[in-house]
């Protein structure tokens, strides 16, 4: 078990780790759409790529509705292992609608033989889901 601080030492390792290992400036949450951003996550327990819809119920689904007309495309063509939840609520309780994709192994942030396998799995996801943004940009924002 880890204390608070050990753990906090641990993450602020990682992400810095993560940084020098794969230098390069991520879209995340600079697209240009309200709500609309990229996200890591790494946890004890899971690591994820997300695409997160976070404003208001009117926007999220304006933004779904774009997203699931792109479904097959970003599937067949990027991600095909990308899961679709229109409600998804977080730890917080706050609800959003999440399009993610889950690391399939047993990992932990507090475990630095995990850290390699979820870094290049974040950088080929996070690769695919901009590439995706990138071409279907003026879709999602008109």
């Amino acid at each position: 078990m880890f204390s608070k601080e050990e753990s906090r030492i641990l993450r602020e390792e990682f992400w810095t780790s993560f940084g020098k290992s794969f230098p390069r400036k991520w879209i995340l949450y600079d697209t240009k759409i309200k709500g609309f951003s990229f996200k890591f996550h790494f946890d004890t327990k899971k690591a994820l790529v997300t695409l997160d819809l976070e404003d208001d119920l009117e926007n999220r689904i304006k933004y779904w509705e774009k997203l699931q007309s792109l479904k097959s495309i970003l599937i067949d063509d990027y991600l095909p292992d990308v899961i679709f939840k229109e409600e998804y609520v977080l730890e917080n309780g706050k609800e959003i609608s999440r399009i993610y994709r889950p690391l399939e192994q047993k990992v932990s942030i507090h475990n630095k033989n995990t850290w390699r396998d979820v870094m290049v799995f974040f950088n080929e996801t996070m690769n695919q889901y901009e590439a995706f943004f990138d071409e279907y940009r003026d879709v999602l924002e008109d």
